[in-house]
C-alpha cells in the first residue's frame, strides 16, 4: 500500500526545541517562592534506624523544612499494586534501611548549598546488621533476614513449562551445560532523577518531573500522599533519557512533594549522578544455569534453565524481569520442550528493576552464547543452526504467546549475504551473530489499572488543523512523532496539520507509559482509531455533499476527500471540515480511540525479530576488543518512521555493546565504586563502530498500519 506519510523518514517534531534549547526540561523548571531539596541516604548497607534527630538542622537559617519518614503515611508501595506483597518499599525509611542510598530524610531550603550543609547537620543513630551482598549467599540456611517472614529472602519465584522436558533430554544426541553469570547496568540517563512539586491552598498536588509514565506517578503519589489520584497532576514535557529508570515512584518525586505539601511551597530536587549511581535502579544482575538438548543434526529438542536473579533491597519492578528473562530465554526458537524456574533474591544492595530490554538481553546473551558453543561442539554453522529451529508466522509459543508475523528467516539470509560479502577476513578478526526477539507492550495489569491500556482523542478544528491528546510518553525514542504521523495517515492530513498535547494528567487521557515497547502498538492503536472515529464523522457530511449513498466509498489523502473509485472526484478538506463543523451546529468533530489487548497470550499482542553480525578485532598482544562493523537485520512490521528506526537501532547498538565491553557496576561490601562518569565506562560517539540497518518488511495484523516494536530486543 503507497502511504502518504508513514514510510517516510521524517526528523522528530520536537526536534528542533530541543537542539535549540527552547525544550524545557523539569530541571528548567523555576517557579515564584520555589525552594530547593536534598535527601540525606543511609551509609549502611543493613541496619537499624534507632533515632532521627533533625534540629540543628531546622535552625540552620535558610532551611524552611525537614521531613522524615515519621512525617509519612507509613505506605509500602510499588509498581506491582495488584499484589500487596510485592509493595515493600518506603520512599522515607522509617524503622530500618537496606541498602547504601535508602533515603531517611529530606530537607527544603532556600538554596542548593543551604540545603547540602543542613543534611550534615542531621544525626541519625543506626543500628548496623549484618548484611549479604549476593543472591547465593543470601539464599543460604542462616543468612542474614533482610525483609521479616521472608524466607532465605526469595522475593519472587516464576515457574515456565511446555512439553515433556525429561523425556526429551533423553531423546537428545547431545546435551550441554553450563552456568553464566550477568552483571547489572546503570541507566546512565543524561537527565537525572529530578522533580518540582508545588501544593497548593486548594489541596492540589502539581509535580513536573522526568518520567517514562506520568499516570503511574499521579497514582504512587496519591497512594503515597494520602491524596485524590485527579487532585494530583503530573507534567512531563520533555524527558532526557529513561530506559525503564523512570516509570517508579522516586526519592525526587516523593520527598519535593511531601515537602511542598508542608510548607505550602514549590519545592526542587535534582538528584546528583552520584545519586544516580548509587540510589536509584539498575539493570538486574543474574546467575544462570542452562541445559540444552539437541539432535546430532542441531535439531532443539529440550532445555532447562534454573536463574538467580540479585533483586537488591526491594521488589520494584523485578518480578516482571524475572518472568520475562524466563519467556525470552526460548526465543527466537522452537522448543519443543522447556522449563523455566526462577528466583529474585533480596541482597543488601541498590533495587534492581526495569532497564532497556525488561531481562531479555541477560537471556539472549546466555541462549545466543550457547547455541554458539553447540554449533561448535557439533560442527554445524551458526547461521545454519539458527534458521533450522527459528520461529516463524503463526508460531505457537505453547501457553505463552502466538506469533503472528515473524521475520527471522529473512533477517538470517541477509546477514548470511553480509558476512560472505566480508570474504576472507584479516588475521586475528572474526564475525559473530546472534538473533533476538522482543514484544510490542506488556499484557499482563500489574498496576492494577481500571482503565484503558492506551486512550486518545483527536479534535479537527474549524481551520483544519488537529489536536491530537494522548497520555503517551516520549522519551527520546520518538513516539511523539510516530503517534503523530498515525494521527495524520490515517487522518487524511499532513503532519504539520497535528498539533499534539501529551504528558499532562490533567489534560491528556490516560496511557500506561513508555516501557516494555509499548508506545508504537498500543498508543498507535488508540491514535488510528481516534483519528478513524473524527475521519468517519468528515465523509458524512461529504458524502451529503458529494451525492447519497456513497459513504463507504470515500477517504481522504493528503488534505483530499475523494471517491476511492474516482479519486480525481472530490473535495477539499478544509472544504469538508467547514462544512461539517457548520452542519453540527458548531460543534467540532472530535474522535476517540482506546486499545487494551485482550486474549493475546502472557506476554504481548506482537514481537518484532531481528539478526545481528559484529565483526570485531582482537590485539594479540593486548587482548584489545575492537568494533569495527555492526550489520542488524530487523524486523519491525511496517516501519512508521524510518529515521526514527534507525535511531532506535544505533541506540541500541550502543548501549548492548557498552554493556557487552565496558560497563560494570562493581561493589565493595554494597558500595559502588565508580558511581561518576569518569570511572563507569560508556561508550563514546568515538567508540562506536560503522552500523547498518537493514529493514526486513513484514504485517503485523495487531499493530497500526501492521507496526510493531523497533530496537529495544537488540540492546
Amino acid at each position: 500500500m503507497k502511504y502518504v506519510v508513514i514510510d517516510t523518514p521524517l526528523h522528530n517534531i520536537d526536534g528542533p526545541a530541543k537542539v535549540t534549547g527552547a525544550a524545557q526540561y523539569t530541571f528548567d523548571i523555576t517557579l515564584p517562592n520555589m525552594l530547593y531539596g536534598k535527601v540525606l541516604r543511609s551509609p549502611h548497607p543493613h541496619a537499624k534506624i534507632l533515632n532521627i534527630e533533625t534540629s540543628k538542622a531546622e535552625r540552620l537559617i535558610g532551611v524552611k523544612a525537614v521531613v522524615t519518614g515519621k512525617d509519612t503515611l507509613g505506605v509500602k508501595q510499588g509498581i506491582w499494586r495488584r499484589y500487596k506483597e510485592l509493595c515493600d518499599e518506603e520512599i522515607l525509611a522509617r524503622e530500618k534501611v537496606r541498602y547504601i542510598g535508602e533515603p531517611v530524610a529530606a530537607v527544603a531550603a532556600v538554596d542548593e548549598d543551604v540545603a547540602e550543609e543542613a543534611l550534615s547537620l542531621i544525626e541519625v543513630e543506626y543500628e548496623p546488621l549484618p548484611a549479604v551482598f549476593d543472591p547465593m549467599e543470601a539464599i543460604k540456611e542462616g543468612a542474614p533476614q533482610i525483609h521479616e517472614g521472608v524466607e532465605r529472602n526469595i522475593n519472587v519465584t516464576r515457574h515456565i513449562e511446555w512439553g515433556d522436558v525429561d523425556e526429551g533430554f533423553k531423546q537428545a544426541d547431545y546435551i550441554r551445560e553450563d552456568w553464566f553469570k550477568v552483571s547489572g547496568q546503570a541507566h546512565v540517563c543524561m537527565e537525572t532523577h529530578c522533580a518540582v512539586a508545588s501544593f497548593g491552598h486548594d489541596g492540589k498536588l502539581t509535580v513536573w518531573t522526568s518520567t517514562q509514565s506520568p499516570y503511574y506517578i499521579q497514582v504512587l503519589l496519591a497512594w503515597t500522599l494520602g491524596l485524590k489520584e485527579s487532585d494530583v497532576r503530573v507534567i512531563s514535557r520533555y524527558v532526557g533519557g529513561g530506559f525503564g529508570s523512570k516509570f517508579e515512584l522516586d526519592s525526587a518525586q516523593f520527598c519535593a512533594a511531601l515537602l511542598s505539601m508542608k510548607l505550602r511551597r514549590p519545592v526542587k530536587i535534582v538528584l546528583t549522578r552520584e545519586e544516580e549511581f548509587t540510589a536509584t535502579k539498575r539493570r538486574t544482575p543474574m546467575y544462570y544455569y542452562v541445559k540444552t538438548g539437541v539432535k546430532k543434526d542441531g535439531t532443539f529438542v529440550a532445555k532447562e534453565c534454573r536463574v538467580f536473579t540479585d533483586g537488591g533491597a526491594y521488589t520494584s519492578m523485578g518480578a516482571t524481569a524475572l518472568y520475562l528473562t524466563g519467556f525470552f530465554q526460548s526465543f527466537p526458537y522452537k522448543w519443543p520442550s522447556y522449563r523455566y524456574d526462577g528466583y529474585r533474591v533480596y541482597t543488601n544492595t541498590m533495587p534492581s528493576s526495569a532497564m532497556r530490554g525488561f531481562g531479555a538481553p541477560q537471556a539472549t546473551f546466555v541462549s545466543e552464547v550457547q547455541i554458539d558453543m553447540i554449533a561448535e561442539d557439533l560442527g554445524i554453522d551458526p547461521i545454519e543452526i539458527r534458521r533450522k529451529n527459528g520461529m516463524t508466522p503463526n508460531y505457537e509459543v505453547p501457553g505463552q504467546a502466538t506469533i503472528r508475523s515473524c521475520g527471522l528467516h529473512q533477517c538470517l539470509d541477509k546477514i548470511e549475504e553480509w558476512i560472505k560479502s566480508r570474504g576472507k577476513l584479516p588475521p586475528n578478526r572474526g564475525i559473530g551473530i546472534a538473533a533476538y526477539g522482543f514484544m510490542s507492550g506488556g499484557i499482563f495489569n500489574w498496576f492494577d489499572t481500571p482503565y484503558a491500556f492506551s486512550a486518545a482523542m483527536v479534535k479537527i478544528n474549524i481551520d483544519g488543523k488537529v489536536d491530537l491528546y494522548v497520555g503517551a510518553q516520549d522519551m527520546g525514542q520518538g513516539a511523539n512523532t510516530t503517534l503523530s504521523m498515525i494521527c495524520a495517515e490515517e487522518l487524511g492530513v499532513r503532519l504539520e496539520d497535528i498539533r499534539l498535547h501529551t504528558a499532562d494528567t490533567a489534560v491528556a487521557p490516560v496511557d500506561l507509559g513508555a516501557w516494555g515497547s509499548r508506545e508504537t502498538l498500543m498508543a498507535g492503536n488508540a491514535v488510528k482509531m481516534a483519528a478513524a472515529e473524527a475521519k468517519r464523522q468528515l465523509l458524512e457530511f461529504a458524502a451529503a455533499k458529494l451525492g447519497p449513498n456513497i459513504v463507504y466509498d470515500l477517504d481522504i489523502k493528503d488534505r483530499w476527500v475523494h471517491l476511492v473509485a474516482r479519486p480525481e472526484r472530490g473535495l477539499s478538506y478544509y472544504e469538508v471540515v467547514r462544512y461539517a463543523i457548520r452542519g453540527r451546529d458548531g460543534q467540532p468533530i472530535i474522535g476517540r480511540g482506546h486499545y487494551t489487548p485482550h486474549r493475546k497470550g502472557m506476554i504481548s499482542p506482537a514481537y518484532s525479530f531481528g539478526v545481528q553480525a559484529v565483526e570485531a578485532e582482537v590485539d594479540p598482544e593486548t587482548g584489545k576488543i575492537t568494533l569495527l562493523n555492526v550489520v542488524t537485520a530487523h524486523d519491525c512490521g511496517q516501519v512508521i518512521n524510518p529515521l526514527g528506526v534507525r535511531g532506535q537501532l544505533e541506540g541500541a547498538i550502543a548501549m548492548a555493546a557498552g554493556y557487552g565491553f565496558t560497563e560494570d557496576l562493581p561493589m565493595d561490601n554494597g558500595k559502588i565504586l565508580n558511581p561518576n562518569l569518569v570511572d563507569y565506562k560508556i561508550l563514546r560517539a568515538t567508540d562506536m563502530p560503522e552500523t547498518e540497518v537493514i529493514e526486513i518488511p513484514t504485517y503485523e495484523p495487531e499493530g497500526p498500519f501492521g507496526a510493531k516494536e523497533a530496537g529495544e530486543g537488540l540492546t
